[in-house]
C-alpha cells in the first residue's frame, strides 16, 4: 500500500485489513484521534512504535513526553508540522 491509497482510506470507519501496527496506530491517530493509536503502540517495543508514540505525545501537546519517545526512536525531535511529520512517518513505516 501507497502512502496516497492510505490516506484515501482515512474516510472510512475502520482501518484497512493487512496493516501493522504502527500503521494501525497512525490511521487511527488520524481518524479517531491520538489516544486510539496510542492504546497500540504503547505496548510494542520497536523503534518505529516509538517514532509513532513520540510523534501521538507531540499531537498531545506533550512535548516532554514526545522528546523522550524521539530518543527511545534514534530520531531528532521534529520540527515540521504535525501533518508532514504523519506522512513521514506513515510513509515510511509503509516502505519498509
Amino acid at each position: 500500500m501507497t502512502l496516497d491509497e492510505l490516506k484515501a482510506t482515512l474516510g472510512q470507519d475502520a482501518p484497512p485489513q493487512g496493516l501493522t501496527d504502527e500503521v494501525r496506530a497512525m490511521w487511527l491517530s488520524s481518524r479517531k484521534g491520538w489516544e486510539a493509536g496510542h492504546v497500540i503502540v504503547q505496548e510494542i517495543e520497536s523503534p518505529q512504535a516509538a517514532w509513532v508514540h513520540a510523534h501521538l505525545h507531540r499531537i498531545e501537546g506533550d512535548l516532554s513526553n514526545a522528546a523522550y519517545w524521539y530518543q527511545r526512536a534514534g530520531r531528532p525531535t521534529c520540527e515540521t508540522s504535525l501533518e508532514a511529520e504523519w506522512d513521514d512517518i506513515a510513509g515510511s513505516l509503509l516502505e519498509s
